[in-house]
């Protein structure tokens, strides 16, 4: 590749543009630059390793594993990426080992946190970890934000999380992190949930990098339950970062994607399972 492309592939997301790859809730990346090769997120199981083989995508040569945040659907397919991705160096923020638990709309509270056996695999090979209490460069040009300062008033995790099972204690969710790639055409930022605010991260980007342009962002934004004034405050505050492309995914919310659609046209691109992109 040349210096200065970055080719993504859409390992998994829930909806796949291709017959041939599987479907599911979660998300997965795969990154090149002309010089690292970076898992992103793992989905919930193997999905995204066997939609790897359909698209040639070599894990086996990654440089390192990312996880955005300790939930299942990010980190479940975790124990197939270290099988194949034997050399990688894996960043985490600590909490993300953390039980976590979701309050669904009929009341019932559901497990959401990074599955028992994943957790007891990480704990087998610590030599391997790169624990992301603060901003972390993982190659030239390329970071993981560790934890991001939530800031901006109308932004939230989005949803209703909590770190234990009788819904008493509220989680934050402060593992939440992204990845950005610094390029001669602005930022390329890849979030997996966003639960700190995509503008709170563009934000923290922006702070540790010296940049406000953007060329791209890329992920999951968890805008799916934003009311209209959020959705509008977010569309405003977008536009303050130069045009940036938004690839949104996963936990976006489909009545979100139009909205953004609508309000920034022709800057909303697809990014279901299977797309490759070059940015």
């Amino acid at each position: 590749m040349k210096d200065g492309e970055v080719s993504i592939a859409v390992l998994v997301e829930n909806s796949s543009a291709r017959p041939d790859m599987q479907a599911e809730h979660g998300l997965s990346f795969w990154i090149e630059t002309a010089g690292s090769r970076i898992l992103f997120d793992t989905g919930q199981g193997c999905a995204f390793a066997q939609n790897a083989d359909v698209l040639g995508v070599p894990l086996d040569k990654a440089d390192a594993i990312v996880l955005s945040h300790g939930h299942y659907d990010h980190t479940g397919g975790l124990s197939c990426a270290m099988e194949q991705a034997r050399s990688a160096r894996i960043f985490i923020h600590p909490e993300s080992l953390m039980p976590r638990y979701s309050r669904h709309a009929d009341g019932t509270m559901h497990s959401v946190g990074m599955p028992e056996d994943v957790r007891n695999v990480l704990k087998e090979v610590p030599e391997r970890i790169v624990w992301t209490l603060k901003p972390v460069e993982i190659a030239s040009g390329i970071w993981v934000t560790g934890p991001v300062p939530r800031v901006v008033p109308f932004e939230d995790v989005g949803g209703d999380f909590f770190l234990d099972a009788s819904a008493d204690m509220p989680d934050p969710i402060v593992d939440d992190q992204a990845l950005w790639i610094a390029t001669s055409g602005g930022i390329i930022a890849i979030v997996g949930c966003a639960h700190s605010g995509i503008i709170n991260t563009m934000n923290a980007i922006s702070g540790l990098s010296g940049a406000r342009e953007f060329r791209a962002v890329i992920g999951g934004l968890h805008l799916r339950s934003a009311g209209p004034a959020r959705l509008s405050a977010t569309a405003d505050a977008l536009t303050q970062f130069h045009s940036p492309m938004l690839y949104p995914a996963h936990c976006t919310g489909a009545g979100s994607v139009r909205y953004l659609s609508e309000r920034l046209p022709g800057r909303v691109k697809p990014c279901a399972g299977g797309e490759r992109f070059v940015v």
